[in-house]
């Protein structure tokens, strides 16, 4: 057994209790009362977790586990900005973002997961869904994409589909990010003006903007249905943007039985000498220096 570094995450004995359904507004109100965390210790402590991930990431490497992470939400609940933060300084060859678009009309006719099972991960690969197969429980029957028949046959099929998903092997994790309805309209207003966001702002984000609570109730009747002893569903409060970014992927390390990085010591060789190497004198074409 490696020696734990100064670094490593504790990891729980017990796993951790999922939060009922009824019992999500007071799980948010506790964890929105906590003040907004300061940019230096919040960059301090992400630099920290990102190094973690890199010690995961080796671990997935040599050991050929397969990881699949799901991230679910309301809209501007923060999911891309978290994937973002985990995926960052990883390798993209082992970690995999996946974010798929509309159904094509091909895709329509399959079986439901089947546009899914492509992006599976293999052996040595963590590959994360930004919104997932759950798009039938929430968004598709929230806006009426498919009928209440379809997304209630799918709650009773989706246990059954992903316990074979763990019994091959894959160790899956699945993330519900949650957010008032103040906060949710504020980032939605702060993108209407914004070049950098506008792109995030579609026309289907605007329709679900007013059906607040027939989203509650697809989450509630999703989580009641979905939570398993073998594919948990784990909630987080991202009203504050910074610990819940922290506060996840504390949270996914903790799931992961990986080894600590082994401290290395590298030397830079030195460099060759230049001989009879000269700059060649071409007709390049250089970016102009404006900044």
């Amino acid at each position: 057994m490696s020696k734990k570094s100064k670094h490593s995450v504790k990891r729980p004995d017990q796993p951790e209790v999922f939060v009922p359904p009824s019992d999500i507004d007071e799980f948010d109100a506790a964890n929105a009362a906590r003040p907004r965390m300061k940019k230096k210790e919040y960059e301090a402590e992400l630099r920290r977790l990102q190094g973690e991930l890199v010690a995961m990431q080796q671990w997935v490497r040599t050991s050929g586990a397969k990881i699949m992470v799901v991230f679910e939400g309301r809209d501007t609940a923060g999911k891309g900005g978290t994937i973002r933060r985990i995926t960052e300084r990883t390798n993209p060859r082992v970690f995999r973002h996946v974010a798929l678009p509309a159904p094509t009309d091909r895709e329509k006719s399959q079986m439901y997961i089947q546009r899914y099972l492509a992006h599976f991960p293999s052996a040595g690969e963590v590959v994360i869904f930004d919104r997932s197969w759950y798009n039938r429980a929430g968004v598709e029957r929230v806006m009426g994409f498919c009928t209440p028949e379809q997304s209630d046959r799918f709650l009773e099929m989706v246990p059954g589909v992903e316990k074979a998903i763990v019994d091959s092997g894959i160790i899956l994790i699945k993330y519900w990010l949650e957010v008032s309805p103040d906060e949710q309209t504020r980032r939605l207003e702060s993108r209407i003006d914004d070049p950098r966001k506008v792109w995030k702002l579609s026309d289907l984000d605007l329709k679900s903007y007013s059906r607040w609570f027939d989203y509650s109730r697809a989450r509630d009747a999703m989580l009641a249905a979905s939570d398993t002893a073998w594919a948990p569903w784990f909630i987080a409060n991202n009203e504050d943007k910074k610990r819940g970014r922290l506060n996840i992927i504390s949270h996914l390390l903790s799931r992961i039985p990986y080894d600590p990085l082994e401290p290395r010591e590298v030397t830079l060789p030195k460099r060759q000498p230049a001989g009879d190497y000269v700059d060649p004198d071409l007709p390049l074409h250089y970016v102009p220096v404006r900044y």
